[in-house]
């Protein structure tokens, strides 16, 4: 009988503290930035979509890039954004097939105060750290984010 092998897991402590601070950091903001959502009645991918639109319009495929989502499911989550206020599509001057999406008057209103709220929010947390801390963490943090590279 040939015993089934399981393989050796080398469990190194300051590896398990470090993946347990950053999962337990993610759902404290996760947290926030849920109930800012749900405050002003929008699911977490449409406040993610109103942040990334703040200062930018973007193409129905950017969009999707920048989310990792199907170009199908933007779509939708745009019109729906859309009736309600949030959004509007622009003419794509490069590429007249297509359109840009970008935020109304009351979409940027809507994630100025979401963004306001948020940091309000984190700010017990952050003031923990003091100024240098908090630009370290901002660098180690970016690190970790990865961008499309179209948005870069």
């Amino acid at each position: 009988m040939v015993r089934d092998e399981q393989p050796v897991v080398i469990e190194r402590s300051t590896d398990n503290e470090f993946v347990d601070a950053l999962v337990q950091s993610a759902f404290g903001v996760i947290g926030v930035v849920g109930e800012t959502a749900a405050k002003h009645g929008l699911s977490l991918t449409l406040f993610r979509v109103c942040a990334i639109l703040r200062d930018r319009a973007l193409t129905m495929s950017e969009l999707a890039d920048y989310l990792g989502l199907d170009r199908s499911t933007i779509t939708g989550l745009v019109d729906r954004a859309a009736e309600r206020g949030l959004l509007r599509r622009l003419e794509n001057e490069r590429d007249k097939r297509s359109s840009r999406a970008t935020l109304t008057e009351m979409g940027h209103t809507t994630a100025r105060i979401c963004a306001e709220e948020v940091a309000s929010n984190l700010a017990p947390l952050v003031v923990r750290l003091g100024p240098t801390e908090r630009e370290r963490l901002t660098g180690l943090l970016g690190k970790l984010v990865t961008i499309p590279p179209q948005m870069s």
